[in-house]
């Protein structure tokens, strides 16, 4: 049956509009029509005046509902991750592997194949978050699971067949041959966790990274007379760039900086969350290792980052309040950028026809409201 979302403000990705009904037939966007032509056939949803937007999509997921990916890396877990993100708006994401040992990253892979098949909601690929990193570097990591990447390796990584891979490594701890192999098998490769120095960071871009993992983080800083992963990722114009925008990772300052020397539409939000989005008990143990949550942070008892507490629409907010972001480009930065960096941006990141009906109702506070998920209401 046709559905006609009404009495909302529509943001198409491009621009808010007033008085717009969203047709929704089955998976699919069928139209964007004034209210006098919804058809009569058409079930008329009431969204109470809220505003309607693109589903946003998060490529780094490593848990969420009280579940770590690590933990049990299966098609139950994966649906228990998707339902406590789809509370916060998102209807896309990547469930992300930390370093763990290559049996471990088949077994994720192989969860999320079937999830893929399965058509579990949410799930559009894998990130597999190392372990192809650099212990200088390793943050919250566990070095003990770090290795070099190999022609076996490879294989592993490009296995999936199905969705997106996303694989973050080291770039100096690899050849730009090896990159070069990965993205031939249709790989994408990020930079993080990484000591390289611009000149190693600029050999990797020309051998074919096109992302870096939560800028700042874990990786060679910008100064003076050495730009570092920092300074070559900035200047770049065609990588993107995952940004953590929780108040605790980067400073606004320095997020306003960056956003503003990058090129437009490179710079995604993205939340690193750990298995307390969504969840009521705000610890969990990573590697044996007690993690809590205060106040949004999560860490170890020493203080180190592990990771995030934040949802999509939390980072929306925080781009707007902290960042001072106009709504729709933080909107962006959560929905048709990442979008674009999967490939996807003929099918999310915008209320258009023919797109994907993944989208969500937020109030004037950006409280969730409603979502649907391919066309499946959600919430």
């Amino acid at each position: 049956m046709m559905q006609a979302l009404i009495n909302a403000e529509v943001f198409t990705g491009e621009q808010w509009h007033e008085g717009l009904a969203v047709l929704v037939e089955g998976d699919r966007i069928r139209a964007l029509v004034a209210l006098e032509q919804i058809p009569g056939e058409a079930e008329r949803i009431d969204l109470t005046g809220t505003r309607l937007v693109p589903g946003l999509v998060d490529t780094q997921v490593n848990g969420g509902g009280g579940v770590l990916f690590n933990d049990a890396p299966t098609v139950e877990t994966l649906e228990r991750i998707g339902q406590a993100h789809a509370r916060y708006g998102t209807t896309g994401f990547l469930p992300t592997l930390i370093s763990d040992d290559l049996a471990v990253v088949e077994r994720a892979i192989d969860a999320v194949r079937q999830a893929m098949t399965q058509k579990t909601p949410g799930v559009l690929g894998i990130h597999l978050e190392g372990p192809f990193l650099n212990p200088q570097r390793k943050g919250v990591h566990d070095d003990q699971k770090f290795r070099r990447l190999t022609p076996n390796a490879v294989e592993l990584l490009a296995s999936l067949e199905t969705g997106f891979t996303l694989v973050t490594l080291a770039p100096e701890r690899t050849t730009p041959e090896m990159i070069r192999q990965l993205t031939e098998r249709g790989v994408m490769v990020a930079a993080g966790h990484t000591a390289a120095d611009y000149d190693q960071t600029r050999a990797a871009l020309a051998a074919g990274v096109r992302s870096f993992t939560h800028l700042f983080n874990a990786m060679t800083p910008m100064t003076s007379r050495e730009p570092g992963v920092v300074g070559a990722a900035l200047e770049d114009e065609n990588s993107w760039c995952g940004l953590i925008v929780d108040g605790h990772h980067v400073h606004a300052t320095t997020l306003k900086v960056a956003i503003a020397a990058k090129a437009r539409g490179k710079m995604i939000l993205v939340t690193d969350a750990m298995p307390t989005v969504g969840a009521e008990d705000k610890q969990f143990t990573l590697k044996g290792e007690v993690i809590r949550a205060q106040n949004g942070r999560c860490a170890t008892a020493e203080g180190t980052l592990a990771g995030s507490d934040l949802d999509m629409l939390a980072a929306v907010r925080n781009s707007v309040s902290q960042l001072k972001l106009p709504l729709g480009e933080a909107l962006r930065m959560a929905s048709l950028y990442p979008a674009q960096m999967l490939g996807l941006e003929h099918e999310l990141g915008r209320l258009a026809p023919g797109y994907r009906a993944s989208l969500v109702a937020v109030d004037e506070k950006l409280n969730l409201r409603a979502s649907w998920i391919d066309g499946a209401r959600q919430l």
